[in-house]
């Protein structure tokens, strides 16, 4: 399918005419007929936009010549082709623009025709809970009968169509996202669910997309590496609360830091739910245990009480928040909680491995500090004996988190075991170092309370040789991930799978066999 380029233009002027959204850039170029845009010099053909993205780690314009000399038909630059150093051809468009991330946002909705306009939008984001939450938010829409759609970091679902998303994805980026969109326009969804990162956000991968509910989980401590405080952090996040018209809601978090700050961003219909402050939306007489949590779920003067397979205080504030989201948007209170207690599990989540050990193995995604200290004390409240958690901290990140992590899981576990996790170009050994320091600073002794293995299939075999009958084993990280990077290479890796084949491995009385990483030595 071909697109005119000035159709497009055209198109997105007219969507954002009478709104406070940004108008195109000035073009006053020929038209042309384009085929797709593409950041990637091996998708480059005629009819391609090459589009030179700048990132914190990456710079497209450098390869704008290779580009042309590929065929493409048309450059989307933030620098002049002086600049670039490159001569462009007669029959090569080359529009300047201030943000390509931006421009491209707004031309991949105009291309696939605005499909965000045919459903409403609720968006959710926050540096823990994101996934969990869109997926009860999903089950409590489908439990009421709404034909709904979900893009999270995990997966895509379209008219129940599961599709699981590439390796490492936070938010896709815009032509993506608008390509899910039209298939679920096209499917009859009547609202979707987009989980939004920070990323997604600041990169504009959400462009072009009316959001009808914002959705916040909580704001900590993360991402820093790339938005270079937690004020850019913070206003990342708000984008998706500025965004909303009058009529929107705003689902807040009362009981988190962010709550007195964000609430006053935009002019949306308010709704808040907590566990510990008077909200909307309220979770009263918890009672945890290994197996279910228990609580009252009161919305405004309405209580229905709740028993989910979901285990932990931090699954009871993403209940909670989808809840509040269910109920802004009209779903009845049964439905709601049909919805909640509908889901048992969600891909490495809090995700049991039973191989018929005598003590419970737990795969979580938590890589944040915040995430660790909030499952390590769900952990602490259904552990009969010790509690054991396994985890490592990503290279090129946040290096704060590495000390933070350490230093958490030392003060609130028994047992500790640093091991890899995505340590991508950064040295590995230099990060096991700095988490090490930091165990040693809070009382850690290394080879009696802390270990740190390199190799993280030795490192979950090593755990399990730990655990004694009734202790808890966290393994933490990369819940339901498919790869771990190390260097620029991804290796096929999955806890739960490494976590199986250790576990039959272990009660068989046999050594850990190489699991295809770098770091397995004989």
């Amino acid at each position: 399918m071909k697109k005119s380029l000035k159709k497009l233009i055209y198109d997105w002027q007219t969507a954002v005419t009478h709104t406070t959204n940004p108008l195109p850039p000035r073009y006053d170029g020929k038209d042309i007929l384009l085929k797709q845009f593409s950041e990637k010099t091996s998708e480059v053909a005629p009819g391609t936009c090459f589009v030179a993205r700048t990132r914190t780690d990456s710079d497209g314009h450098p390869w704008i010549g290779k580009a042309i000399e590929l065929g493409a038909s048309m450059i989307l630059a933030e620098r002049s082709a002086d600049e670039v150093g490159v001569v462009v051809p007669s029959d090569v468009i080359y529009w300047q623009v201030e943000d390509t991330a931006l421009t491209l946002a707004w031309l991949a909705a105009a291309w696939e025709e605005f499909p965000a306009r045919e459903m409403q939008i609720i968006g959710i984001t926050g540096s823990d809970g994101k996934t969990t939450t869109a997926n009860l938010l999903y089950e409590i829409l489908r439990a009421a009968g709404i034909k709904a759609g979900l893009l999270s970091t995990v997966r895509a679902v379209i008219d129940d169509q599961d599709e699981l998303l590439q390796l490492h994805v936070t938010t896709p980026e815009a032509p993506v996202v608008q390509q899910y969109l039209r298939r679920m326009a096209d499917a009859g969804v009547t609202h979707c669910i987009l989980e939004v990162t920070s990323h997604g956000l600041a990169q504009h991968r959400v462009g072009g997309i009316n959001f009808e509910t914002a959705v916040i989980t909580n704001i900590t401590h993360e991402h820093l590496d790339y938005h270079g405080s937690y004020e850019a952090y913070f206003a990342a996040k708000a984008r998706l609360f500025t965004g909303l018209e009058r009529w929107g809601t705003a689902v807040y978090n009362a009981d988190d830091s962010s709550y007195e700050k964000l609430k006053v961003v935009t002019p949306a219909i308010p709704l808040t739910y907590s566990i510990h402050q008077k909200a909307h939306v309220t979770a009263k007489n918890i009672s945890y245990t290994a197996q279910a949590t228990e609580f009252d779920l009161h919305l405004q003067s309405d209580m229905l009480h709740i028993r989910s397979a979901l285990v932990g205080e931090f699954n009871v504030y993403d209940m909670l928040a989808a809840a509040a989201a269910a109920y802004g948007i009209g779903v009845e209170l049964a439905d709601i909680g049909n919805g909640l207690e509908r889901v048992t599990a969600v891909d490495g989540r809090m995700q049991r491995i039973d191989r018929g050990q005598p003590f419970l193995t737990i795969v979580d995604f938590a890589h944040t500090p915040f995430s660790l200290q909030k499952l390590l004390a769900a952990g602490q409240a259904m552990v009969k004996g010790r509690l054991i958690v396994l985890f490592g901290s990503a290279g090129k990140r946040d290096v704060e988190k590495r000390r933070m992590m350490a230093e958490t899981a030392v003060r609130d576990a028994d047992l500790v075991i640093l091991t890899a996790e995505d340590p991508r170009t950064d040295s590995l050994d230099n990060i096991l170092e700095t988490m090490a320091t930091a165990s040693r600073a809070e009382g850690g002794v290394e080879g009696e309370t802390f270990w740190r293995i390199p190799d993280r299939g030795r490192a979950i075999y090593h755990a399990l040789t730990l655990a004694q009958p009734d202790d808890l084993l966290l393994i933490c990280g990369k819940g339901h991930e498919q790869s771990i990077c190390f260097g620029t290479t991804e290796y096929e890796w999955d806890d739960r799978t490494a976590t199986i084949t250790a576990l039959d491995l272990f009660l068989k009385g046999e050594e850990m066999v190489d699991l295809g990483l770098p770091t397995f030595s004989p």
